[in-house]
């Protein structure tokens, strides 16, 4: 069963939402964003709707420090070749400068966060290097885990001006829980603008686990093919929930 966190990019509401919610209310709903409550079922839905945060609205403190240093970058592909560069990282909470897993308390919330850029950045140092390996990049429709979010607090989100600077008015995001992983599905309709070449889109999850390292455990669906790659990943730990499962 698939249940959906449904966000228009122009509802750019994260504040109000200061509490994590519950297992069960990630779990158990169907949400889609409301601007009119109409009908009664409507006003209880909007009542109790979990919103997809905006990146852009909040501060983070230090990076996690890993095996490839404060960030990592790997090639999105397939046996077709490569579609997209992700760049990704962790962090701490605001505050934080110096973000050493070893040395935060038991709880500390990690904020996971992904740069996907279908068609690569053209730098020939990481990634797809200079051009990608595909034909141009003309409709990505989804970034998502293949594993399960390990220590999923329930709140994700992505960086709603960059949807919108892509998309336009019409992008519409939806977070939603898979079988304990995280999917981002970018809706833009039949036509006009889409989530395309050269369109940078950056997404986060937040956990109450560190990175235990890189791991293949993030999927970009491009073209009708999904491609591949590697960014950082809980390791599960006994007791701690995934508010997907």
């Amino acid at each position: 069963m698939r249940t959906f966190i449904t966000v228009s990019a122009l509802a750019l509401a994260l504040a109000g939402c200061s509490d994590d919610p519950t297992p069960s209310e990630v779990r158990d709903k169907e949400i889609t964003d409301l601007n009119t409550a109409n009908t009664d079922g409507k006003a209880d839905a909007m009542a109790k709707a979990l919103q997809a945060g905006d990146l852009a609205e909040f501060t983070l403190g230090g990076k996690v420090k890993g095996p490839q240093g404060f960030e990592v970058t790997d090639a999105m592909g397939n046996s077709a070749g490569n579609f997209a560069d992700l760049r990704a990282y962790v962090a701490c909470p605001q505050g934080t400068i110096v973000c050493d897993p070893a040395r935060q308390a038991e709880g500390t919330v990690y904020t996971y966060v992904f740069v996907v850029y279908p068609g690569g950045d053209n730098k020939p140092n990481k990634g797809v290097g200079i051009g990608n390996s595909v034909s141009d990049i003309e409709r990505a429709t989804a970034f998502r885990m293949t594993q399960p979010a390990h220590g999923f607090t329930g709140n994700a989100g992505y960086a709603k001006p960059e949807a919108l600077a892509a998309i336009g008015p019409k992008a519409d995001v939806v977070v939603s829980c898979d079988a304990g992983k995280l999917v981002w599905t970018v809706s833009a309709g039949d036509g006009g603008n889409q989530w395309e070449q050269k369109e940078p889109l950056t997404f986060y999850w937040q956990s109450t686990l560190p990175p235990a390292g890189p791991a293949e455990a993030y999927a970009l669906d491009a073209d009708g093919t999904t491609a591949m790659g590697s960014g950082p990943y809980p390791a599960a730990k006994e007791g701690v929930s995934n508010a997907c499962a």
